[in-house]
Order: C-alpha cells, then structure tokens, then sequence
C-alpha cells in the first residue's frame, strides 16, 4: 500500500485495544477509504456492509432498498434469518443477536461502509443505531466498529460532533487525505508508470491525490494523451465524474454544484455573504451548512485573506478535480477527442497551468516549509492583491506568514526552463515588497521565495530572490505528526 503508514499504525494500535471502539473514518470520495480498511482487516469481518448509493436509486421506497441490502449483508456473514428487517431497531437487533451467537471472545470487527447513505429521510437509522452503540456494542470489549462515509459532514455532524445520544461516543476518528506528490509517484511507479515528476505534477493538476483517479492514467501513452483519455474522448472515464461526484455525496446536489460552479468564477474566493448573494441565495442557517459541507469533504477551503478583518472569511474552491473540469469540460459540447493533444501548448492551457500549479503548492504548504528549514515554525498562508484585478500586478501567489517574524512573498512560476530575473521583474519585486511593508510590523522581515519547475537562472537581478524552491521540494517526504 502507497502511503497511509499513521493510518494503518492507527487501525491495528484500535484493533489490539482491549476496549470496545467506534472508528469513523472519512474523507473525499475515491480518496481510498474503503480499500484502506480492507486492506488491513484483509476482509476478516464479523459483519461486513455496504450501504446502496443514491445514484443508482430512487428516493421512493428507499428505507426498504436499504434493509433488504443489510439483510442480504447478514446472510452473507452466516445468520439464518427467516424475513426481511421492518425497521432499522430490528435490523440492528438481528445483528447484535448474530454477533452474540458466533462470539468466541476474539476481536469481532464490524464495517459499515457508506454509512451516511443509510440516513434516508424519516428512517430512524440514526436513532438505531445509536442504540446499537449505547444499549450493546460499547460494552463489549471485543467489539470493534468502524463506520465510513464521503459524506464528510454528515459523518462530523452526526457522529463525532454528535450533541445527542451519541456525544463523545466515538472513540477514534481518521480523516484520510489525498496522496502527496511524493505518494503519487510512489503510486506510479508501483504500476509501473515511469512518469517524471514535471508529468506527475501536470496528472496532480487536473485529478488531485485521488488514488481512484491516478490508477486510470496510462504509462504507454503521454500526459495530454491521458487527459484526452479520462475527459474529452467519447465515453471519457471521468466525463460525467463530476455529477456523480455530487450526487453521491449530498442530499441537494444541485444546489452543491451551483454553489461549486460560482465558486470557480473568482480565483481569490468569494465572501459568504456575497456568494449567496451572487447565487440568489439566503446566507441564513442553510446556506452555512451547504458551505460546511463543501469545506468538510475538502473541495472548498474556508480562509481569511492576508490583510482583511478576522470576520472577513472567505471560501475558495481548491479541489483539483473540479477546478479542471469546470474550466474544460462543464457545460462544453462538441470538444475534440483529442482536445489536449491540440491545445496543450495554447496561451488558454499555459495560463491555466501557471494557476493550477499554484494550487498545488497550497496543497504542499508542509512541503514548503520543510525545504525552508521552518517545519517548526507556526505560520499561517494566504494570496495577497492590493485590489482584484490590478492592472499594474501587485499581487503575490502565496504569503507565508510567521510566527519568528518573518514573511516569505513566494513567487510561483510553472515553466520549462530556469525562470530568469529581468529588470522590470526586479522592480516589480521590489514595489511589491514596499506596498505589503505598510501592512505588517516594522520588525517583519521579508524573504522573497520563488517556487518554480527547475530553478533560478543566476543574474545580476537573481539576488532579490531570498529562498529558490523547485518541484524537486515539493516531492519531500512530510510526516505530520513528525
């Protein structure tokens, strides 16, 4: 298995506990969940279940879809039971009643996988198994519970942030994110893929971490063959990824995706209340948890803006994924199947590039900080523009913030050559550096970063560049508890 060492450490640390456990493991769909937890109980489940995903259903009779598939999963698992479950109480009753029958007092482990997806409106699914939790497996030291779900939210909300009968009741949470650099060509070269790491880089760019996504890239064909592959040739892999995406996580999914959609329209993010206002939406009690939800399931990122009020939070979208399709396939008809191979090269794919790669550095902040010596240093980051669309361009990619008085103006740059210093390029640098010191402590001091694809080309101009990180740093390994 790529990566996800602290997770497996986690997983069997929880299964030789001597404790009852309830383990709720999420995090974005495709990311892995499932093949994670399988691949360490190597399917040695008492109780093993899937639950029906909502893309394949329709609402009407869904509770009973739901208990006709649990019943199945217990026949599977060795139980004789003569009918069908009526209701959630009863069908976790004929499961605890299983369990008590094949207890040889060894460790019994119980997966629920897309837990979320049994919560169907008025089904009492959270009320019983609730019950199944409080009223048997929490005193039973040999059980172990683990429940799973893309529904990120529904997972924080329902469980671990549980204000009702299930408060504090689990015991053990694992938020499982998308691979790094470093793991995604650790990923491919287990499959044999020789990408380099200017290829891996522009894969990251359009699919993320996703392990599901990675594995459909193919080593016999180039990276705008692969892209022309997975989106843009009839019946595309990941051509109607998008929908499925959406309607697999949430209860409203239009709705996420319209929200989604005005998100991609503005780089820098877009205030709460304006983005509602923009999208002709309430910003009350709904439309807070709509965002919640897009922030807990990782495709939005929830940040204040250097030099803006704390109450001044904004939302911008940062997942990979979506960021690529919303701005090369969505709402596109007639695209060439072989739309990449034709347009890699063009000023429209060359900007987006330059935009996506400074999404993956934000993804690799951990990363950044390494190759600058200041793992250990809190800090915080941000974009900084003097005023949207500045047409004399004072605005810096990335701005870490620290804690030892010191503020690093990264420059990111995704080329194919060393990135060279001109002239104007050194003024530019050096008005920018004086338009953000009337922003900051006069005792903060100012290292200018570029982050680029191979390096800095030495010059007389070279020098007011502090720090010259390339795409070599942000393959670095970075363990976070370290």
């Amino acid at each position: 298995m790529i990566g996800r060492k602290k997770e497996i450490q986690e997983l069997n640390d929880l299964y030789h506990s001597n404790q009852a456990e309830l383990v709720a493991v999420y995090g974005r769909r495709r990311v892995g969940k499932t093949f994670l937890i399988n691949e360490v109980f190597e399917n040695h489940y008492a109780f093993q279940h899937v639950g029906l995903s909502p893309i394949e259903q329709t609402k009407k009779g869904m509770l009973g879809k739901q208990l006709e598939s649990f019943y199945y999963s217990l026949l599977k698992s060795g139980m004789n039971a003569k009918r069908k479950p009526k209701s959630w109480l009863e069908a976790f009753y004929y499961l605890e009643t299983f369990l008590d029958s094949i207890n040889n007092g060894e460790r019994q482990v119980i997966f629920i996988d897309g837990l979320p997806w049994l919560d169907t409106k008025r089904s009492g699914f959270l009320t019983a198994f609730e019950s199944f939790w409080n009223g048997w497996a929490c005193l039973r030291k040999h059980v172990m519970v683990i429940v799973c779900g893309s529904a990120s939210s529904w997972i924080l909300d329902n469980l671990i942030n549980n204000h009702g009968g299930l408060y504090n009741r689990v015991t053990h949470e694992i938020e499982l994110a998308p691979f790094t650099l470093q793991e995604c060509e650790q990923f491919f070269r287990e499959s044999g893929k020789t990408f380099i790491r200017y290829n891996i880089i522009q894969s990251y760019m359009a699919v993320g971490g996703i392990p599901y996504y990675l594995r459909y890239f193919k080593r016999d064909l180039s990276i705008a063959q692969n892209y022309d592959e997975l989106f843009f040739q009839k019946k595309a892999k990941l051509r109607n990824e998008f929908d499925r995406l959406f309607d697999s996580i949430y209860d409203n999914p239009e709705t996420m995706k319209k929200i989604i959609r005005k998100l991609n329209s503005r780089r820098a993010g877009w205030q709460r209340g304006e983005l509602a206002k923009a999208l002709g939406m309430s910003d009350g009690e709904e439309f807070v948890k709509c965002m919640n939800a897009l922030v807990a399931s990782d495709f939005v990122e929830k940040y204040v803006p250097f030099g803006h009020k704390k109450n001044e939070t904004h939302y911008k979208l940062v997942d990979p994924f979506c960021l690529f399709y919303l701005h090369f396939v969505d709402e596109r008809t007639g695209l060439e199947e072989d739309y990449w191979i034709q347009n890699f090269n063009s000023p429209s794919v060359i900007s987006w590039q330059g935009l996506a790669f400074e999404n993956v550095c934000f993804n690799h902040i951990s990363q950044i900080k390494s190759a600058l010596g200041i793992q250990s240093v809190s800090s915080t980051q941000s974009a900084w523009t003097k005023k949207p669309d500045d047409s004399k361009g004072l605005q810096i990619d990335l701005l870490i913030i620290r804690k030892d008085n010191i503020v690093n103006l990264c420059e990111i740059k995704f080329l194919t050559d060393l990135f060279e210093v001109t002239n104007d390029y050194y003024m530019l640098m050096i008005r920018r550096a004086d338009e953000l010191s009337k922003l900051i402590p006069k005792t903060t001091a100012f290292h200018n970063t570029l982050i680029t694809t191979y390096g800095l080309k030495q010059n007389q101009y070279s020098t007011v560049f502090t720090n010259d990180i390339t795409i070599d740093d942000l393959f670095l390994f970075y363990q976070l508890d370290n």
